[in-house]
Parts: structure tokens; C-alpha cells; sequence
């Protein structure tokens, strides 16, 4: 049996939450928060639960929230995540999270190499396991990617392509937190290019792409995210050498963010109107509506009505096989958001990153996944792959695959 404490209890540590309480390895949940309406709302709706006020912004104070915990979920910002790692390791807790860090000093290269490396030789000294960045993506997608290069010879090419294509009458530029999606959409991209990491700007390489279940082609653009730097960096080790590695992003929020920072809006760089220094990117979090949070928020959106309701969660891999080329397309097949609503009362952004940081949950606690160190989900075995499609299909998560082959 196992005690977990949850740190950050909001769409997604609640959906783990809810999930790890139905789970008969699972003792006693903590849910943990600096907000403890929030965490009491939640622990007081689960069975196993106990609900705790927490600043986990000093390392003792989540080391003496964690004491006696087997494993420790960070739900939190990316921010957090040193000093909870310091926490797992002061209180031989397993540790998962749902982005890896990003120490400013270093840049997000750095940081992931210094994570792969010395934290991962000090979480394997205690015994402990780590997983970083295991949601929806990164997470799912990384175990999608791995899946197809597992059934070829050579990798050129992996692809992951997320198009959000909700757009409601009411307005809702965002359905996660404003503060970092407009972070992330002004921040410079990454991706692997000839084997190497490189860095370009934001909103670079537009392209119009067509995907299965959407009716038109649809605008997509390279985008900051995890993947194509754990990627690049382990390629060699478990992605058969792939040489070219990108994340694209598409939808409503990417075309009015681009408009935004097109203006100079996405800036940290005070500006002078009429005698006062204004910091641009300020004024916008000033202004934009929060991501909708609670139920009542949700259906209010919802029954106001949705201009449009579509999207596509694609990961392309490409190499070869037995000499011939192969394309190997995996799409998730999630609930949108109005079924995310009917089915759990939370929005299609919470429900799939929740379910599928979920499942992750499971598997440690249930030590389906038990090797030593710090990993990212890409360095998943078979086993633990099937682990996760097999859970996630409980959950009405599914992944259809299409294989195309050239003959000659």
C-alpha cells in the first residue's frame, strides 16, 4: 500500500487525485495545496483523502507535508520542480510531474541535461524513481513516439502535432492557465534538426496541415515544448539515432497569440505611454479571462454555445523498415470538451493531460514501472507502453494507428 501526496491540486492533480483514490494499492492521498479551498473541496469528496495548506515554495515545508509518503505528484508550475525533487529525495519519495524544469540560468537544454544526469544518478543512489514531464504531452506523446521506432529498423523523423480547435462564444482565449500558455507561446522554440538541437522564434515554419477527423487543412506552427529536447537528447539511446524532431502547435489560442506577440504584447520589456512604464506582457495577463476552473465556470461556456468544437493530437514518426520506407501515423482519441463535461465535469485540456498523468500516477504506485533514476516517459519498456495504452483505453483514451509503407 501506498501514501501519496499531491502537490497542486488544480485540473490535473485533482483528475489524479480522483483517479489514485480508486486504486486499492493506494492507502492515504494528500492533496496539497497553497489555495486550501481548493484542496478541501477535493478532500473532502474522496474517501482516502486529507487536504493540507502548503507554500511549496521552500523545500522544508514540502518535506514536512511529504513525511512518510511513498511517492510525491507535482502538479504545480514548472518552477516548482527543483525544490520538490530536493523534497522526494529528502523523504525517499518517488517523484512525477507533468513538465520538466527549466532553471533560467542554464536554459532548457542545460536544464535537461543536467536533470538526466546528475539528478538521475542521485534519485538511483537512494533507490528512487523519477518521471518528468508525463501528462498528455509530454507524456503520452513521448510513449507514442517510442512505440513506432520501436517498429523500425531506422528513425528520420518524429513529428508531434497539437491542433486545439475549440473556440466558444463566450470568450476563452485559454482553457489552462493564461500566465503560462502566453509564457510558452512568446518563448523560443526548439527542435532537433540534423541531429542537433536548435533554437529558432516563435511561431516559426507555419504550416498547413490536414489531419484525420478535421475537415480543412489547419495552420500549425513550431512551439516551445518538451519533446523535441528530451528527444533529441535520447535519441541515441532509445529512438534509433531520429534525426528530426519537432513539436507544432495549432488552433484559436496560437493565432491570437501570434497576433499578440506580433504587437510586441508578449514582451517583459517596460514600455512608456504617456509617462508610465508599462510592461506589455502584464497588461495582457491583466486583461485575459482565467482559464475556466470550476464546473459552474465550465457550463456556463458550454451552454452559452461553441463556435466550433474540433482537434487532432497526431505523432508521425518516419523511417525505415526491412529497406522500405515507413510512415507510422498514432493519433489520441479523446473526449472533447463537451463529453470531457458530461462524462467529469472538467474541460478537454484537463481531462486528457489529467487521465493520462494519471495512469503515470498508477504505475508507480503499483510498481509496474520500478527501474531506478530519474527517466523521461520515451525510455519506457514495451511493458510499461502497454501498461499505459491499456489503462488510458479504460478511460476512454485511445490511440488509432495508421501504417503506410512504400512498396519499392
Amino acid at each position: 500500500m501506498k501514501k501519496v501526496i499531491i502537490v497542486g491540486v488544480g485540473a490535473q492533480g485533482s483528475t489524479i487525485a480522483k483517479r489514485l483514490n480508486e486504486d486499492p494499492m493506494v492507502s492515504e492521498i494528500i492533496c496539497a495545496d497553497y489555495d486550501l479551498k481548493a484542496a478541501e473541496e477535493l478532500g473532502n469528496t474522496l474517501d482516502k483523502a486529507t487536504s493540507l495548506h502548503l507554500d511549496a515554495g521552500r523545500v522544508d515545508n514540502v518535506v514536512k507535508a511529504a513525511q512518510g509518503c511513498d511517492i510525491i505528484v507535482n502538479g504545480l508550475p514548472l518552477e516548482y520542480d527543483l525544490i520538490i525533487m530536493e523534497a522526494a529525495l529528502a523523504v525517499n519519495a518517488g517523484y512525477m510531474d507533468m513538465a520538466g524544469p527549466i532553471i533560467e540560468e542554464l536554459g532548457f537544454v542545460e536544464s535537461y541535461k543536467l536533470i538526466f544526469s546528475e539528478w538521475n544518478d542521485r534519485f538511483k543512489e537512494k533507490g528512487l524513481t523519477a518521471l518528468v514531464g508525463a501528462g498528455s504531452t509530454p507524456g503520452l506523446a513521448n510513449i507514442m513516439a517510442r512505440e513506432s521506432v520501436d517498429k523500425m529498423d531506422t528513425c528520420d523523423k518524429i513529428g508531434i502535432y497539437v491542433y486545439d480547435g475549440v473556440w466558444a462564444k463566450q470568450f476563452t482565449p485559454f482553457w489552462w492557465s493564461p500566465e503560462v500558455a502566453l509564457g510558452d507561446m512568446g518563448y523560443i522554440t526548439f527542435r532537433c534538426e540534423k541531429g542537433e538541437i536548435i533554437t529558432d522564434e516563435p511561431f516559426s515554419r507555419p504550416e498547413m496541415m490536414q489531419f484525420m477527423g478535421v475537415p480543412d487543412p489547419v495552420r500549425m506552427v513550431d512551439h516551445e515544448h518538451d519533446e523535441p529536447v528530451t528527444m533529441g537528447l535520447l535519441k541515441d539511446k532509445v529512438l534509433k539515432g531520429a534525426q528530426d524532431i519537432e513539436f507544432k502547435y495549432g488552433g484559436p489560442s496560437v493565432d491570437l497569440s501570434e497576433n499578440l506577440y506580433k504587437m510586441g504584447l508578449l514582451s517583459l520589456e517596460p514600455v512608456e505611454v504617456k509617462g508610465i512604464a508599462i510592461v506589455p506582457m502584464d497588461l495582457v495577463l491583466k486583461m485575459t479571462p482565467p482559464a475556466p476552473k470550476y464546473p459552474d465556470e465550465i457550463k456556463a461556456i458550454i451552454d452559452e454555445g461553441l463556435e466550433m468544437e474540433e482537434g487532432a493530437f497526431l505523432v508521425r514518426v518516419q523511417g525505415q523498415k526491412d529497406g522500405k520506407a515507413v510512415c507510422i501515423d498514432s493519433y489520441m482519441i479523446a473526449p472533447g470538451l463537451v463529453e470531457a463535461f458530461e462524462t467529469s465535469r472538467i474541460s478537454h485540456e484537463s481531462y486528457s493531460t489529467g487521465q493520462c498523468a494519471s495512469v503515470f500516477a498508477k504505475m508507480m504506485v503499483n510498481d509496474v514501472f520500478a527501474d531506478k533514476g530519474l527517466f523521461s516517459p520515451e525510455e519506457l519498456g514495451a511493458a510499461e507502453r502497454s501498461y499505459c495504452f491499456r489503462e488510458l483505453a479504460k478511460l476512454g483514451v485511445f490511440i488509432d494507428e495508421i501504417v503506410e509503407t512504400r512498396l519499392y
